[in-house]
């Protein structure tokens, strides 16, 4: 860019830092196996604290063991009155198989218009839009409406025990005053017949990731055994994974779904759901695990010989939950496991529902319909989960507002946890500029 650009187009430097800042996060390798397994993030905080540091913005970091680590920072606003408002995104990433890559998967390489690597839509883009932005209101001395929390969680990936979960219960007078959050997986856009429609996250399925373990006989593998274990867990998880959950639809999801209604002119029935979904394109993948409970059979463990027959064999089940179901779906899943077969919750986490309306969701609107006139905003509902189920706990209303105008050839879905996670530099400069004017005006 030039100088004379520079110049004439104000949020030019916060634009350009965004890319520079998320290349290197995903440079950190902060993957996360889960069950305590997980590359310390406690590197890449350290960097984020210095560069909030350079534009004197002061922050604290906690580790809910050594290098998992926890930052925040508060910001002071101009309204004493006005709750703060909590922006939060994660450090730490799922694993990447670099054997399945065309990329370095930390390599946080720029190509083809596209920043890839692990953590580039989830979430370490968001990260650097945050980042960028404080960046740019500190140089600029500007203030925002209302006091700003800014918080970077270990651990989301793996249910927020060493990180947000972990804060909420240690230290949640940095949160005091906070009323409203905002972090990941909302405010992108979709397609649908050529409107342009952004899609704000207004709630989060809960979250129950469940250990099966299924006790048995021990013995010699050429002997007839007829209580083994791993015979008793396979047909307890063929039966969990194939059940056919009920359809029951949330508000956010048939919000959206009216929505869809009045852009396409498909008439909003039981019968045309599945319809309307499809109209969403690939976003239709975020979408239809809305409808109903979920359970999926995720890893398998059990034996250590060829010919032995284990004692016990294991399974781990992730149940995404709609609100108010926990305990029928508990239930459920103990009726499906059978006999012999101990069901342990591993992470719980509450659904999430927040209300599509109020001066922060308007804000969003107006912010993303500046930005690009003409389009619709939306609310959804999450199928998975984020760090706004801890800070739930603390009575804070969470939604999803990462905002990015994506390009057509990106199937966003995919990139979530799967190979060659990439996003548009384009995109991030629309959601930097979006997050900036929000984060002033919330």
């Amino acid at each position: 860019m030039s100088t004379d650009d520079a110049t004439t187009d104000p949020l030019a430097q916060a634009v350009e830092e965004t890319t520079r800042i998320a290349s290197r996060l995903i440079r950190f390798d902060t993957q996360n196996w889960g069950e305590g397994r997980a590359n310390p993030e406690l590197e890449a905080t350290e960097w984020i604290a210095a560069l909030l540091q350079e534009v004197g913005v002061e922050s604290v970091i906690h580790e809910s063991e050594p290098g998992r680590a926890n930052l925040v920072a508060r910001i002071p606003g101009t309204d004493p009155d006005a709750g703060a408002l909590v922006v939060h995104g994660h450090t730490d990433v799922v694993p990447a198989d670099e054997s399945e890559w065309s990329v370095d998967p930390f390599g946080g390489v720029i190509r083809d218009g596209m920043l890839w690597g692990r953590g580039a839509v989830d979430m370490k883009n968001m990260d650097a839009m945050i980042l960028s932005n404080v960046r740019d209101m500190m140089r600029k001395g500007l203030r925002p409406r209302r006091d700003l929390i800014i918080a970077f969680f270990a651990d989301e990936e793996a249910g927020g025990g060493y990180g947000a979960g972990w804060m909420v219960e240690n230290h949640p007078e940095l949160f005091s005053g906070a009323t409203e959050a905002i972090s990941e997986v909302g405010g992108y856009s979709a397609d649908i017949r050529g409107q342009r429609v952004y899609l704000v996250q207004t709630a989060e399925k809960g979250i129950a990731w469940l250990r099966l373990l299924a006790h048995g006989t021990a013995g010699h593998g050429s002997m007839v055994n007829d209580d083994n274990p791993i015979t008793r867990l396979a047909a307890a998880i063929a039966r969990i994974g194939a059940h056919a959950w009920p359809e029951d639809m949330p508000q956010s999801t048939r919000d959206l779904l009216e929505g869809v209604s009045e852009i396409t002119g498909i008439p909003f029935t039981a019968e045309t759901t599945g319809e309307l979904i499809a109209e969403l394109g690939t976003v239709s993948r975020f979408v239809e695990p809305t409808l109903r409970n979920t359970s999926n059979p995720t890893i398998v463990q059990a034996g250590y010989k060829h010919n032995v027959i284990p004692a016990t064999a294991q399974a781990f089940v992730d149940c995404r939950v709609l609100p108010g179901q926990f305990e029928d779906v508990m239930l459920t899943i103990k009726e499906l496991a059978g006999e012999g077969i101990d069901v342990e919750p591993v992470t719980v986490g509450d659904s999430v529902e927040s209300p599509f309306s109020g001066r922060l969701v308007e804000t969003m609107q107006r912010c993303l319909l500046e930005a690009d006139p003409g389009a619709k905003v939306l609310p959804h509902t999450m199928s998975g989960g984020t760090d706004n189920k801890s800070l739930a706990r603390l009575g804070i209303v969470g939604y999803g507002f990462a905002p990015l105008r994506l390009t057509p050839d990106l199937d966003f879905a995919a990139m979530f946890h799967g190979k060659d996670e990439r996003v548009a530099l384009s995109s991030l400069d629309f959601g930097t500029r979006v997050l900036g004017r929000f984060m002033l005006e919330a």
